[in-house]
């Protein structure tokens, strides 16, 4: 029998209220801006993004929160922002930080501007974006949580996560840091029944599991009949039974989509209901 905890959309974690459905701004580049401000008009209030030019546009998103900021559309006090910090082993040459300065100083530098890409004085969740190594945990990584740590001290960072971690080294973390992870942040593959060894692990710890690429990463599981039985039966989209599946199994999903009516469908995820029989049947689907 599953162990789950239906996220409503705005849940309290370790004292901060939090949205449980982000929008992730990776690979949008110049359609950055417009898209996040699309995304906000949605509903969505959590966004989620790294001071890595390789794959994010940081300065985009803080632009369209300019926009909505400048119309009072929206306030700050509204959103959950997050962002990371990422090593140069997975940056291109448009670099956030001196690489040739301490790792201490990589993060307090990498972490200066994105305060000024999304023209805030506080980021809500500062991640990890992935450790040096596969295996284990390197002394940089400690380096590097430790300066993660000082932030959140400074009451500028209000919780720390971290990304692409793998369990033994999540153990590691959790058996070291001063200040224990509040997320993880993984790729969420299907046949790993959703990475269901790191979300135990999660739940032991207070930790909440975010999933991304719960779609592209597992077309072929999720276009299964029985998924699509599923979504006849609750008349919506597949990729609605797959967010309701991890919102009522105590994930934080993030979407990436583009498409404006897309966004709105995947919100009204929160009104759909799965039956337990159906809630193992995807937890399993990859078996079948």
């Amino acid at each position: 029998m599953l162990t789950t905890t239906p996220l409503s959309p705005l849940y309290e974690h370790r004292g901060i209220t939090l949205p449980t459905f982000l929008y992730g701004t990776a690979w949008k580049e110049d359609q950055t801006e417009s898209l996040v401000q699309v995304a906000l008009s949605a509903g969505f209030r959590g966004i989620d993004t790294a001071n890595q030019r390789r794959h994010y546009h940081e300065a985009g998103v803080g632009q369209a929160l300019k926009n909505l900021f400048d119309k009072a559309l929206i306030q700050r006090s509204e959103l959950f922002l997050q962002t990371k910090f990422t090593y140069i082993s997975s940056q291109d040459h448009r670099l956030p930080y001196d690489p040739n300065a301490s790792f201490t100083e990589q993060v307090e530098q990498s972490f200066t501007r994105s305060l000024e890409h999304l023209g805030t004085s506080y980021i809500d969740s500062y991640i990890l974006h992935g450790p040096a190594s596969r295996y284990a945990l390197t002394a940089t990584d400690w380096e590097v949580w430790r300066a993660m740590e000082q932030l959140k001290k400074s009451n500028r960072v209000r919780l720390l996560g971290v990304s692409n971690i793998e369990f033994d080294q999540l153990q590691l973390l959790l058996e070291g840091a001063e200040i224990k992870p509040a997320f993880v942040q993984n790729r969420c593959f299907a046949h790993t029944q959703w990475d269901a060894r790191i979300r135990k692990l999660c739940r032991a710890n207070d930790i909440l599991y975010q999933g991304f690429s719960l779609l592209t990463a597992n077309s072929t599981e999720i276009n299964h009949p029985i998924i699509h039985k599923i979504a006849q039966r609750l008349e919506c989209s597949v990729a609605q039974v797959i967010f309701r599946f991890a919102l009522q199994n105590g994930m934080i999903p993030l979407t990436g989509t583009t498409n404006n009516m897309h966004m709105k469908n995947d919100l009204d995820a929160y009104s759909l209901m799965l039956t337990e029989a159906e809630m193992e049947t995807i937890e399993n689907i990859a078996m079948r």
